[in-house]
């Protein structure tokens, strides 16, 4: 199941995993596997990455972190296969990829000589790229009637959903907004007038798309195989710059 109706749909460069995904998601439509267990699953792929490329195992580390971004899509698709979408997972989602984000500029930085503030700003570049994707993907499927379970503002803890606890959205959306909080806010001020703008066109959403955390994680791993393992943190702030072109395109529709 798409998060856009079919006549919406575009290219998503950072959604190459969703056929298998969705494979997955439908073998475990009868089973008592709950999203929540495929979002640990994903976890535990992305540690165990991150984990080889401290051993030196680059091969198996880019296995992982692609299986890592299969899983992070399946879980959204068992959801929607059995109808059961939640912001306790939603929310567990988007924690575990920023802490996973993290570890992984960490091990790259363990493991390289570069210099620990360019670790660092690094990883706010691919988190702003990954904020600025989220953003105007949200806008669009709020626009043309997609799914709704992510919100283009998230001001405050949403009503909890059927199946689960008010206390447990409540706590893990402080969470969420201690760790995405600021990102936010720094992408809604740069192009704060989006939501109200003109829908934003398929070419510009699949250009976008290369800031989604699925294809972040191929050029990590493609990176890795090749032997640029010195280059990916800075290959990542320099793309950054790109958050501004996108921007810049978006504002002159």
């Amino acid at each position: 199941m798409s998060k856009l109706p079919k006549e919406h749909t575009f290219l998503d460069l950072s959604d190459y995993g969703r056929p298998i995904a969705r494979r997955i998601a439908a073998s475990l439509k009868e089973t008592s596997y709950t999203p929540i267990d495929v979002t640990i699953w994903f976890t535990i792929s992305g540690l165990t990455g991150i984990a080889c490329i401290l051993s030196g195992y680059y091969w198996a580390a880019a296995f992982f972190l692609i299986l890592k971004s299969v899983l992070d899509a399946a879980d959204g698709e068992l959801a929607r296969i059995k109808k059961t979408p939640s912001h306790t997972g939603r929310y567990l989602d988007s924690i575990a990829d920023i802490i996973l984000n993290l570890l992984i500029f960490l091990s790259l930085w363990y493991t390289t000589e570069t210099p620990f503030i360019l670790c660092i700003l690094g990883f706010v570049g691919i988190q702003l790229q990954g904020t600025l994707y989220n953003y105007y993907y949200v806008i669009l499927r709020n626009a043309v009637n997609g799914d709704t379970t992510s919100r283009i503002f998230e001001l405050h803890a949403p009503l909890a959903m059927k199946g689960e606890k008010q206390k447990n959205v409540t706590f893990l959306f402080g969470i969420y907004k201690i760790l995405y909080g600021l990102f936010d806010k720094i992408i809604y001020g740069l192009d704060a007038k989006a939501p109200n703008g003109k829908r934003l066109p398929k070419i510009l959403m699949t250009a976008v798309s290369t800031f989604g955390l699925g294809f972040q994680l191929l050029i990590i791993s493609v990176m890795l195989v090749l032997g640029f393992k010195e280059y990916i943190i800075s290959f990542f702030l320099w793309y950054s710059l790109m958050i501004a072109v996108f921007i810049g395109i978006r504002k002159s529709l």
